[in-house]
């Protein structure tokens, strides 16, 4: 299938796949043929046993993505916008979240409304120093619709969250890394070389165990401690059953490097 709004690349040696937003001249704008497209790409990936990382980001040094397009909202009713957040909305990044493959959002300008939401759904979230992050759908008589309000608190708690929902207020990378939005902040010039070491060393490990840490990790954040804790347990012991258990413990204890093959 060829794509229109996403450029899509891929490094065969490592397994790196690099999903690139290319509408610059809308600030990566999310509109409805993009997400179309996102949603293929990562049904996709899915399916593809040689990718171990997805890294997603903007084309341009002006936006990762500054939201929804507006004007194929301006007139929806209700029950398009349920619909649209059945599909498009809420259940496409909540796919990206539950992907078993780790996703790096690599930030450089805006990242507002449904960019941020987006980026939250992603693993690990790299900024530039000149990152904006924020949910102004209050300026525009609407609340997040794509996970904003689960997902922001989660990450820097309700306080804070409620005051940049309420408010809608835009904060710099500085701010992001301190509350938790974000969790590193390099120079724009550094961004890319920054999150390629950090896709080749995830990359480096076994897909399958990264996928059962993921998994714990993902349902422990929507469980109580218990559940979590249990989930955890059992998902620990499964890593026994795995090929890449014994050649990791026996690199370390030869002191080589492992060759992990995801069985």
């Amino acid at each position: 299938m060829d794509f229109k709004k996403i450029i899509v690349s891929k490094d065969e040696e490592r397994g790196i796949v690099k999903l690139t937003i290319n509408q610059p001249e809308l600030h990566n704008a999310l509109d409805k043929a993009t997400r179309r497209e996102l949603k293929s790409i990562i049904e996709n990936v899915r399916g593809d046993d040689t990718v171990r990382v997805v890294v997603i980001t903007g084309a341009g040094n002006k936006a990762f993505s500054s939201g929804a397009d507006i004007n194929e909202f301006r007139e929806a009713s209700s029950i398009e916008m349920e619909e649209y957040a059945s599909t498009l909305g809420q259940q496409l990044f909540t796919d990206i979240e539950n992907l078993y493959i780790p996703v790096i959002a690599m930030i450089n300008g805006f990242c507002l409304g449904a960019g941020c939401e987006l980026a939250m759904a992603c693993d690990i979230r790299i900024a530039s120093a000149n990152a904006r992050f924020g949910q102004p759908e209050i300026n525009i008589g609407i609340i997040p619709g794509s996970g904003g309000t689960q997902r922001l608190p989660r990450l820097i708690g309700w306080g804070k969250a409620k005051e940049l929902i309420y408010t809608g207020r835009i904060i710099d990378a500085n701010e992001a890394e301190r509350i938790g939005l974000v969790d590193r902040v390099v120079p724009q010039s550094k961004l890319e070389k920054t999150v390629n070491q950090l896709a080749e060393t995830i990359a480096s490990k076994s897909p399958l165990i990264i996928k059962l840490a993921k998994k714990a990790v993902n349902k422990g954040m929507y469980a109580d401690l218990v559940s979590g804790l249990s989930y955890e347990r059992d998902n620990f012991a499964l890593c026994f059953a795995t090929m890449d258990q014994k050649e990791g413990m026996a690199a370390f204890l030869q002191k080589r490097k492992a060759e992990f093959r995801g069985k």
